[in-house]
């Protein structure tokens, strides 16, 4: 998450001087609820457009993992956006949603099993001799 949150900040930072730079938004603007609205979308874009197109963020693929639909398929946007927000739904408890994956016989966090996905180890390739 650390590696994914760092490359995300990076994004929503250049995502807001494109909104909030021309409009002059601030905080208790009218269109500040607007901004809030767009930020969120552009963190889902970037996350879903990874998650579905490969299964890896720049995290996923450092730790080696990929993350899979427990159906068999390629990761749907559907599946993506459940999984976006059963995500955001894990940070505001605090972590429990995460942490969750260790009580869990399957090692899946809230967001796996909301979204019926699951993270899995990708197959390193060796060389041939």
């Amino acid at each position: 998450m650390f590696y994914d949150a760092i490359l995300l900040i990076a994004v929503l930072f250049f995502a807001s001087i494109v909104f909030v730079v021309p409009l002059d938004i601030k905080y208790g603007d009218p269109l500040y609820p607007v901004y809030i609205i767009y930020i969120y979308s552009v963190g889902f874009l970037y996350l879903g457009w990874c998650w579905t197109h490969g299964g890896q963020t720049l995290g996923l693929k450092t730790w080696k993992l990929k993350l899979v639909s427990r159906t068999g398929n390629e990761v749907s946007w559907k599946e993506a956006l459940l999984r976006y927000f059963a995500s955001l739904l894990c940070w505001l408890s605090l972590g429990i949603g995460f942490l969750w994956c260790y009580t869990n016989k399957e090692r899946l966090a809230w967001n796996d099993l909301l979204s019926k996905t699951s993270l899995q180890r990708t197959v390193i390739k060796k060389p041939s001799e």
